[in-house]
């Protein structure tokens, strides 16, 4: 046997050698870490030398560029932050609005339709949900009274907890006017009460919002003015409308809500004066006109 021989079958030896302790490691070692077991055992008998060169040169590589612990810092194991997948069609049916809904003939589809309504807050669909009082299904209608009248005794029981709260004048009673106001106007604006009743709290509104001017005028901010106003409009409280309009223009004389509230209280009041002259001073103002604006202007010109 020549050298050149004898050296080949070392060669081939230390192969095998390699080969097989890879084999053994990963059985015992591995855990079934190695899918490929097999597979790269078979490489490295048939491509000797390139095969155990090309795997733990692969292996050298991943560890150097490629590995690294898994930061967990950022995930959160949570049910809160588990999020299922629906099929498309029960997507576009949960967005079908109330509205629409009424008017489906198939009653176990309504009913499907009212259930997806009331599972969100329903504080902000109540207007919708009283349509459905006047559905032809009996057990639809039946469920929208009961839900609505459970919600609109929520919310007299919670402004007058929280206007008693504002008149004790405590440390906190600007925090509760606040609060109050939005929590009204987010009921009031949907107009579900029976006008007498939509009267009342609109006054005890308008009451809070005094006592918030009073106290803390930078608390009252133009989204308040524009809702005690709007919702004083409704009554054809056109004085007091137009001193909350005073007062915002004061305030805010860059805001679109003061110019809307002004354009509105204007027209209904039939003052057409003082609606052109206010479209003026808009359009040499400053203030970037919205496309809702715009399709106002229109329709009251």
């Amino acid at each position: 046997m020549t050298g050149q021989e004898r050296i080949f079958l070392i060669v081939l030896l230390l192969n095998a050698i390699v080969a097989l302790l890879y084999l053994g490691c990963s059985l015992l070692f591995g855990k079934k870490r190695y899918k490929g077991v097999g597979f790269r055992t078979l490489v490295m008998f048939l491509c000797p030398v390139v095969g155990p060169c090309f795997f733990l040169l692969s292996y050298i590589f991943y560890r150097l560029f490629f590995y690294g612990p898994v930061d967990l810092e950022d995930v959160v194991f949570s049910k809160e932050r588990v999020r299922t997948f629906t099929r498309a069609e029960e997507s576009e049916r949960n967005l079908v609005p109330l509205e629409e809904a009424i008017e489906v003939t198939d009653t176990e589809e309504l009913r499907s339709l009212m259930m997806n309504v009331v599972r969100g807050d329903i504080r902000k669909s109540l207007a919708s949900i009283s349509l459905a009082l006047n559905s032809q299904d009996t057990e639809t209608a039946h469920y929208a009274a009961s839900v609505l009248q459970d919600a609109l005794n929520d919310f007299r029981m919670n402004v007058q907890k929280q206007y008693q709260l504002v008149m004790e004048e405590g440390e906190k009673q600007v925090a509760y006017a606040e609060i109050l106001v939005d929590y009204m106007d987010q009921v009031l604006v949907q107009h579900v009460f029976t006008d007498m009743e939509q009267r009342n709290y609109v006054e005890m509104m308008d009451q809070v919002c005094e006592i918030l001017y009073a106290k803390e005028r930078s608390r009252m901010t133009s989204s308040r003015y524009e809702a005690v106003t709007l919702r004083l409009l409704e009554l054809e409280e056109f004085d007091e409308c137009e001193k909350w309009c005073d007062r915002a223009a004061y305030q805010y004389p860059n805001s679109l809500a003061t110019y809307t509230c002004q354009l509105k209280l204007y027209f209904n009041s039939g003052q057409k004066r003082r609606f052109f002259q206010v479209i003026e001073e808009l359009k040499q103002s400053s203030v970037v006109i919205d496309s809702e604006t715009l399709e106002l202007i229109r329709v009251f010109m």
